[in-house]
């Protein structure tokens, strides 16, 4: 029988405001539902999620997380350690599990037919787990309505009175609209008209970059041989978290000085070159360590380490280097695009390193490169003060 995921609250003060940290080992469901809450935040400093006390309902916690996870609440019981903060009035909550229990069987149906065409398309694993978790609470909550007769103006009217009414995020909505519309053009061979549903502007948050003497700190701050492999491979190759675990030793090509990233994001492969140093690394670490499948593997022989097991080590070695900064596992792969370009690397060479398809998504990397802004000449400087 699997071990019963483990999510801890505790009480908490930030910025002076009385706040429920959310602490459990990295786990994309739970991620994903910890999201959905209105007011979760990510804190950088405290290495995990919290939900201001105003805004947090304990029941409607219990409901969400019922039969994914135990959650341990003891430390909530205990006497606040600051005066109580007088509560704003609470934005409404849903019922996860009550919406989901709406859907009548014909729907549930349906939807799980979407899931296995998805699964058959070789869509990404949380792909898949996102848009049947929208899918289950627009339906449950258009309980009264079956598939045929949902229009365009369900859907506004779904952004309205359920998303905006909720705080939820520009994300969730997105997403949202995004699995109708695939659900609906496959699954019930109809066309929503998406371009007439009004959609919330995309952000366009530069990406966060280590900065060199950061990088430095933070990798020799590991002291065990596998976690800082896997930490350098993703530096130096430019690798997304899931490519590191599942990169396995035949992928590695030393007379070629190559590495092959298979089935990647969007089940593209591509070819990255080795450097002298990284191939010298990767070496030394085999001759040293034998793996026997992966190259770097998790607690027995032969099994990859687990993206769960990759982010703990992560956070641990920025409290360990003592960097306050907000960096995230994913920021080294943003640092060496951003490193390259800043020593002259073409951009088209860094979109193939990267596996990106456009290169619009790789130019935002000239957007956080300072290299040549340090060496514009300000005209302030010229004046005689």
């Amino acid at each position: 029988m699997p071990e019963q995921k483990l999510i801890k609250l505790s009480p908490a003060e930030h910025t002076k405001q009385a706040i429920v940290l959310i602490k459990f080992e990295y786990d994309d469901e739970l991620l994903l539902l910890v999201k959905q809450f209105n007011g979760a935040r990510w804190s950088q400093r405290m290495h995990c999620w919290y939900i201001p006390r105003e805004q947090f309902d304990l029941h409607t916690f219990f409901e969400t997380f019922r039969g994914k996870a135990w959650v341990d609440y003891k430390e909530l019981k205990k006497p606040a350690p600051t005066k109580p903060i007088p509560a704003a009035p609470p934005r409404p909550t849903y019922n996860l599990k009550r919406l989901k229990a709406n859907l009548n069987a014909d729907t549930i149906a349906r939807i799980q037919t979407f899931k296995t065409w998805l699964e058959q398309k070789r869509y990404a694993e949380n792909t898949v787990k996102t848009y049947i978790h929208q899918l289950e609470i627009f339906f449950g909550y258009y309980a009264s309505k079956s598939p045929e007769t949902i229009v365009n103006e369900d859907i506004t009217r779904f952004n309205t009175e359920f998303i905006m009414k909720h705080g939820l995020s520009a994300t969730f909505q997105n997403q949202t609209v995004s699995a109708l519309k695939l659900f609906y053009e496959k699954n019930l061979k109809r066309q929503l008209n998406i371009e007439e549903i009004e959609r919330p502007l995309k952000s366009k948050p530069l990406p966060k970059v280590f900065s060199k003497p950061d990088l430095e700190r933070f990798l020799q701050a590991i002291t065990n041989p596998k976690h800082k492999m896997a930490m350098m491979m993703i530096y130096s190759c430019g690798l997304r978290r899931s490519e590191l675990v599942n990169l396995k030793l035949e992928h590695l090509d030393s007379s070629r000085r190559m590495l092959s990233v298979i089935k990647a994001k969007g089940n593209k492969d591509r070819m990255i070159p080795l450097s002298d140093r990284t191939l010298e690394k990767i070496i030394t670490y085999y001759r040293e360590h034998r793996p026997k499948k992966y190259l770097i593997e998790g607690q027995y022989p032969g099994k990859a380490l687990t993206a769960s097991s990759l982010q703990k080590v992560f956070e641990k070695t920025l409290t360990k280097a003592r960097i306050e900064k907000p960096y995230t596992l994913h920021c080294l792969r943003h640092s060496i695009a951003t490193h390259l370009l800043e020593n002259g690397t073409d951009l088209r060479y860094i979109q193939e390193l990267l596996g990106h398809k456009s290169s619009t998504t790789t130019e935002i990397y000239t957007h956080v490169s300072n290299k040549s802004l340090r060496n514009i000449k300000n005209p302030f400087d010229d004046l005689d003060l």
